[in-house]
């Protein structure tokens, strides 16, 4: 059904009331400022509360009271969920009048149902971050960097952070998420244009919602050192590991142990160039063996080696190898990670796509002689494992 307040009342004669859900519960009309919900109200109990924001939220529509007494009346909760409706609807209307003490009537009853009057319209911060979350899918360049800004600056925190009912549960996680993945849009675009403040900022937001999202450490990470607060950088990714390992005792993945090195490196007071030139140049001090690097620089390594291909008319291949059967998970895993580091040549990258499951480049090697480097690794494995039941297989791709 549609909202009363579109019947028989043009724009100009409405009137708009306002309501702020995401990070605390609070109201106003078109007069004035958003006002911090009153003692007065808090007074009426957390129930009472919870059934004007459901009211609130489902604006829109009409409400029957089934609906109402099955949100909040269970079956056995009371022997007369009718009059404790109605007793309900008369703290609700009462709590209204306080709010908004100018206004008649805001919230009626028909036969069968209940709506907001239709003089009213009712306005909510949850419904613009949804819209401007939309619109931003339909644009492109700098609108759509506004927009995902915009929707971001609406989130100043979770929704109705202090309501436990189930129905508030289910919403609150589904602004959340929609909050995470536009912080997670936005990011790449800002760091695109170097705008590191921005970022630092809109990572600390999100952390506070979701710490467990690396993405957010390793956006804030790269902004710090780019400001020149390697320190800071080092700093924020300690806590992080200290509470991921307190938390969920797992241990950061290997892009942030890679921007964390760097920020350690940068921490060393008066670099010179030579110094600088020292450090990227500097031997693995594990001896020599492959390149083992992180998904997205194993990418970045292989569009380097195309364009050298494109020159020099040489080739190189690509190989993922997997476990396959009777694996013992860990333990085999590194198992082949160790023959690959060690068997491969010094400088051939290598990536772990997930557990048991690697891609590498054979630079200048062509598909036969990746062959025989596959030979030669599968039969290194079962040479030094010998008691391991596991296979592995290969698939091969020529880099053109």
């Amino acid at each position: 059904m549609e909202n009363l307040c579109m019947d028989s009342y043009s724009v100009e004669e409405k009137k708009v009331l306002r309501f702020e859900l995401l990070g605390s519960f609070s109201y106003g009309d078109e007069e004035e400022e958003n006002t911090a919900y009153s003692r007065y109200a808090m007074k009426t109990g957390k129930k009472t509360l919870s059934f004007l924001q459901y009211l609130i939220v489902n604006h829109a529509r009409h409400i029957s009271s089934e609906e109402l007494i099955e949100k909040f009346w269970t079956e056995n909760a009371s022997s007369a969920p009718g009059n404790a409706l109605r007793n309900m609807l008369f703290k609700v209307r009462s709590l209204l009048k306080n709010m908004f003490p100018e206004q008649e009537e805001l919230f009626l009853t028909f036969p069968g149902f209940y709506a907001w009057a239709p003089d009213i319209c009712v306005e909510l911060d949850t419904e613009l971050f949804e819209e401007l979350c939309v619109e931003a899918r339909k644009k492109t360049d700098d609108t759509y960097l506004e927009l995902l800004l915009e929707a971001i600056s609406l989130y100043k925190g979770d929704f109705l952070p202090a309501n436990d009912s189930d129905w508030a549960l289910v919403l609150r996680q589904y602004y959340r998420t929609l909050y995470l993945d536009v912080c997670k849009a936005v990011l790449p675009l800002l760091q695109k244009r170097e705008l590191w403040v921005e970022i630092i900022s809109i990572c600390e937001q999100a952390y506070r919602i979701d710490f467990t999202v690396e993405e957010f450490t390793a956006y804030q990470m790269r902004a710090l050192i780019s400001l020149g607060r390697a320190d800071d950088a080092v700093a924020l990714c300690d806590a992080f590991r200290t509470r991921m390992q307190q938390e969920f005792n797992v241990s950061l993945s290997d892009q942030i142990e890679q921007i964390y090195a760097l920020a350690v490196g940068l921490k060393k007071k008066g670099l010179e160039a030579s110094d600088i030139f020292s450090l990227v140049c500097e031997e693995n001090e594990e001896g020599q063996r492959a390149f083992f690097c992180t998904f997205e620089m194993f990418q970045n390594i292989v569009a380097l080696e195309k364009r050298h291909l494109a020159r020099s008319g040489h080739s190189s291949t690509l190989v993922i190898v997997s476990l396959e059967k009777d694996v013992v998970p860990s333990t085999d895993a590194r198992r082949l990670e160790r023959i690959l580091l060690e068997g491969l040549r010094v400088g051939d990258p290598v990536a772990r796509l997930e557990a048991g499951s690697y891609i590498l480049m054979l630079t200048g090697a062509n598909e036969e002689n990746a062959h025989l480097v596959i030979s030669r690794l599968d039969s290194s494995f079962h040479k030094t494992y010998r008691h391991s039941r596991a296979q592995l297989s290969y698939k091969i791709a020529a880099l053109r």
